[in-house]
């Protein structure tokens, strides 16, 4: 029988998803899934893991504060999260408000930011900024660290570095990486000296990642697309990794999607673009053989991802186990490393 929505849900409690960060990124417990077993471990135990030539691809994406709040020339409350920059003054956006705004309206954000809706493109707004500065100007200025729909606190200054990797350098997303997140700088030197290679791409995390399938034909879906780029030394990083007998590692789920989508046709190439891949159960994987993510939530295109990598059962095992030992959950949580399920 085909997959619908509901092979994909699970009953989570409510104070299992993470608020607040680890007190520090590496002290986040890791649950490792390897074919149909799993044990539990400690992030800070990643090293004993891996082995030297294994190769990590992380995403360098950096998060935008994307989230502006102010209101209409009508006095109506808005609130704004860019989902792309599209040129030096304009941006697609998601727009909140208690009347959708028209094209032609101008909106007043907090800081002294207006802009004008130019159109609207099906759920998202064309926005045209005004003043001299360019949008990512005016979004670090006055913008907001856009958290999570589940993190139900306001965005607080801690959040502007922990909400970000610390190797992010190209801005562009609108969510973080999370995989990512636990990695800190010791950690990276311990993997450097162990002799375990790392690799860069990025892909622009989008506002779509938190948008719920609300279809339960799941061919029916349609991704929201995210804009990604994999550069040629990646690329050979890869085939050399490969060439070895070494595992490449995919740090996060935005870091497969991008690898798988310039796969599609063929061998791993160095390119740019679009992605709107709809990773499924049965999906043939090409490029990653491990992959680092954190948990994610029920019915969701990630959750569908995960087990279409290291399938369907074993997933369902690894998160009821984790619910029962109290694993922390989504952005903030704790993190999984998975083996790819053999073909």
């Amino acid at each position: 029988m085909p997959l619908t929505l509901d092979d994909f849900d699970y009953f989570l409690p409510q104070e299992l998803i993470a608020q607040f960060p680890a007190p520090e990124r590496g002290a986040s417990r890791l649950l490792r899934l390897a074919r149909s077993t799993f044990s539990d471990s400690r992030f800070a135990e990643l090293p004993q893991f891996l082995q030297a030539g294994d190769l990590l691809v992380f995403n360098d994406t950096r998060v935008i504060k994307a989230r502006l709040y102010g209101v209409k020339a009508s006095g109506g409350k808005i609130e704004a999260l860019v989902e792309r920059v599209t040129s030096a003054h304009e941006a697609l956006a998601q727009m909140r408000a208690s009347h959708p705004p028209k094209p032609g309206a101008h909106l007043y954000f907090d800081g002294d930011v207006e802009a004008e809706v130019i159109e609207r493109r099906d759920d998202l707004y064309l926005l045209r900024f005004d003043g001299g500065a360019s949008v990512f100007d005016l979004l670090e200025r006055h913008g907001h660290v856009p958290l999570p729909p589940y993190i139900t606190h306001a965005d607080r200054f801690e959040d502007a570095a922990r909400y970000q990797t610390v190797y992010a350098r190209n801005p562009g997303a609108v969510a973080a990486p999370t995989a990512g997140l636990h990695f800190d700088e010791a950690m990276l030197a311990r993997l450097r000296a162990l002799g375990v290679q790392r690799a860069w791409l990025t892909l622009h995390v989008g506002a779509g990642t938190f948008q719920p399938v609300r279809v339960n034909n799941l061919s029916e879906h349609r991704m929201h697309s995210e804009s990604y780029e994999i550069p040629a030394a990646t690329v050979q990083a890869i085939a050399t990794a490969h060439a070895a007998g070494r595992a490449v590692i995919a740090v996060g789920t935005t870091s497969l999607r991008a690898l798988e989508s310039a796969a599609r046709k063929g061998a791993l190439c160095a390119s740019a673009g679009d992605t709107d891949l709809f990773i499924t159960p049965g999906y043939d994987f090409r490029v990653v053989d491990r992959l680092i993510t954190n948990f994610h939530l029920p019915r969701s295109t990630l959750l569908m991802l995960v087990a279409a990598f290291a399938g369907l059962e074993p997933i369902r095992a690894a998160y009821r186990h984790a619910i029962r030992e109290r694993y922390r959950f989504f952005s903030y949580g704790d993190a999984m490393l998975i083996d790819r399920m053999p073909r």
